[in-house]
């Protein structure tokens, strides 16, 4: 089932862990999800590159969150590690089923590619065209390999309607700007100079802030989880747009 837009920038984390540095700005009666739905609007499920999860569990948090709430699901390591993207249309259906559990609430796959994965033109173009036919909302590709960063990837991801995510720290020339089809900018800031520890500066996130108040259809995903900043982060930028 396809997600209806919801208006930007929307923020939120991967995951929706509570530390308790920020504990206080939640209400103190609900499951974790509960809590977090209460202020953010949207939330990356990482677990399902990890391991499948039932259909049942889905449509437990989807239940828990609010109607406008979102949810950008991982694709399967299976997938885009193991298959890497090829040969991969049984275990992408048994995916999009298990995740369509969160019925409309599902507006984003994320495909993450390993670094190693260069681009095969053959094997993306079909890769997306079933992803596309097996779910209804916005796919956004992650890529990790130079050869995604050039005019012939951007022609095939805009031409396949995939977003290409803005990351930081971006490893490649132009990683750190949105790419792709235009439809959705998917930021994910994984957390700088240390990758998933480091918590970004007031004066970072202002400037993120800035760039961000035009740009109505965009997501902005924190992944600096270990030591607990994404959330601060994510409520700081919250304020500031």
């Amino acid at each position: 089932m396809a997600s209806q837009k919801i208006a930007g920038p929307v923020i939120g984390t991967a995951g929706w862990s509570i530390p308790a540095k920020t504990a206080s700005a939640f209400p103190a009666e609900g499951s974790q999800l509960q809590r977090y739905a209460n202020l953010m609007r949207c939330a990356e499920i990482n677990t399902s590159f990890y391991r499948p999860h039932r259909p049942q569990t889905y449509e437990k948090w989807a239940a828990s969150t609010p109607a406008d709430f979102r949810f950008a699901v991982k694709c399967p390591k299976q997938i885009s590690h193991e298959c890497r993207l090829d040969g991969a249309d049984a275990l992408l259906a048994r995916f999009a089923e298990e995740a369509g559990g969160l019925g409309p609430k599902w507006a984003v796959l994320l495909v993450q590619l390993p670094p190693s994965l260069q681009l095969d033109a053959s094997v993306a173009k079909r890769f997306f065209k079933r992803a596309h036919a097996v779910f209804g909302g916005v796919i956004v590709c992650e890529p990790r390999h130079a050869s995604w960063f050039t005019p012939e990837a951007e022609k095939l991801l805009i031409k396949s309607e995939v977003a290409r995510a803005a990351v930081d720290p971006a490893k490649w020339p132009g990683a750190d700007a949105p790419g792709g089809w235009a439809g959705l900018r998917y930021y994910r800031w994984h957390g700088s100079p240390r990758v998933y520890w480091s918590s970004y500066e007031a004066e970072w996130l202002q400037a993120r802030a800035r760039e961000l108040t035009s740009d109505a259809d965009c997501w902005c995903i924190f992944d600096n989880t270990a030591s607990g900043a994404a959330l601060q982060n994510a409520l700081q930028l919250q304020e500031l747009v």
